[in-house]
């Protein structure tokens, strides 16, 4: 079993390497990267590959470790007691299963992703150490142990926004997607847009990558940014010849709203651009 990527995602050798190294050991996957670069579509795409069944746990800034495991609903209960809801005497009705209690119960083995970890508090990853170590966890309010049937691959991601613990990490097998280079890229535009014309491409990328070279940009455009900005350059039949003619320097590149998120890169681009202008005069 062995995930040599797929028809929809490219994979470099490091990145293979990395998951069939993290499925062997069976240890967590853990993958860093610039926002964009794909590290959420890798857990579908190795879902994929590998046929196994996906389930994704999206952490948020109120996300507790404990959610991923269950939740007791006391609320509910209360109120069905005082109803006289026959449900009320079987805790189970109220007891709802997260994420790594699903992937821990599955017949067949699957792929739990765990999606930009670095979002929670800071205690989140050490309150999941033993549970994603030893794959079992009690369930206090029946008694019950949940222990893994079928060992899931785990991908966990996180944006680098804070540092993860040391305890964590250890228990981790971890690789950083570095920001793909031209030759990378052009294999990603083919997967998306198989029938793109080459100039439309290459003079696409030339400005891509200038816009990610000015050292003063806030937020450099990622790769699903220039997959979006493809897109709207075939659908407005933008030809390659005016982008031939823009620098970045010296011109806004047309739709420039898909590769720029925020106001201040917009007008520093902007003053750049004019300061470029006067100078040519």
């Amino acid at each position: 079993m062995r995930f040599e990527g797929t028809e929809r995602y490219v994979a470099t050798d490091d990145l293979k390497m990395a998951v069939n190294a993290a499925v062997t050991l069976q240890r967590p996957l853990l993958i860093k990267g610039e926002p964009g670069t794909g590290k959420t579509l890798l857990a579908e795409e190795v879902a994929d590959a590998l046929g196994m069944p996906l389930l994704r746990w999206h952490v948020k800034s109120t996300t507790k470790a404990q959610q991923g495991l269950y939740e007791y609903d006391a609320v509910s209960r209360l109120r069905d007691s005082q109803l006289g809801d026959e449900r009320v005497h079987d805790i189970g009705n109220y007891i709802r299963k997260g994420m790594l209690w699903q992937a821990f119960e599955s017949e067949q083995r699957s792929v739990l992703l765990i999606d930009e970890i670095d979002k929670a508090d800071i205690e989140f990853p050490n309150d999941l150490l033993t549970e994603l170590d030893k794959m079992e966890f009690d369930v206090y309010e029946t008694g019950e142990r949940i222990q893994a049937k079928q060992r899931p691959v785990v991908i966990i991601t996180s944006n680098n926004e804070k540092e993860l613990p040391d305890a964590f990490l250890r228990r981790c097998f971890f690789h950083y997607i570095a920001f793909p280079d031209r030759e990378t890229m052009q294999q990603i535009v083919a997967v998306h847009f198989p029938d793109i014309e080459r100039r439309l491409v290459h003079e696409a990328l030339e400005i891509f990558f200038q816009l990610r070279d000015v050292s003063q940009l806030k937020k450099k455009p990622s790769t699903s940014e220039l997959i979006d900005w493809l897109k709207l350059l075939l659908a407005d039949r933008i030809d390659p010849a005016v982008l031939a003619q823009q620098d970045p320097s010296s011109a806004m590149p047309p739709l420039y709203g898909a590769l720029l998120k925020n106001e201040q890169d917009v007008h520093m681009l902007q003053r750049l651009a004019f300061l470029a202008r006067r100078e040519s005069r």
